[in-house]
């Protein structure tokens, strides 16, 4: 079993950025969190680093039943959407979230976690 979903897109960093905004948003994700992983490796440490982003992304319907179904699975939300400066375009690559709730010995929760991913799939493969 993989653990994401993945695409590699030619275009502009930043353009790529907002159409990833956009899909997750046209499958009722919003972005909770955005971290600028090259930014903060050189205010940091110094380094240069490729253009990377990670976007955390709510359901918040997703979330609320997820919740309902395990209540120590926020440890595990958001859910992560990266996008990165790749060889040949832009990659954008979604967490499959089936994947890390498998380690929960919940069966409803990783039936609902397999639907989550599914809709991240989707927005990956539309932008």
């Amino acid at each position: 079993m993989t653990y994401f979903h993945a695409r590699t897109i030619e275009g502009d960093f930043d353009a790529i950025v907002e159409r990833t905004r956009a899909a997750l948003q046209k499958h009722g994700f919003g972005v909770l969190t955005e971290i600028d992983v090259q930014a903060t490796l050189k205010t940091k440490i110094g380094q240069d680093f490729r253009p990377y982003r990670i976007l955390g992304a709510c359901n918040p319907v997703m979330a609320h039943e997820a919740l309902k179904l395990e209540p120590h699975v926020g440890v595990m939300l958001p859910c992560n959407v990266v996008v990165q400066q790749a060889e040949g375009g832009v990659e954008v690559f979604a967490v499959d979230p089936s994947a890390s709730m498998s380690a929960i010995d919940n069966p409803d929760l990783l039936g609902h976690a397999r639907t989550v991913g599914e809709h991240l799939r989707a927005a990956v493969d539309e932008i």
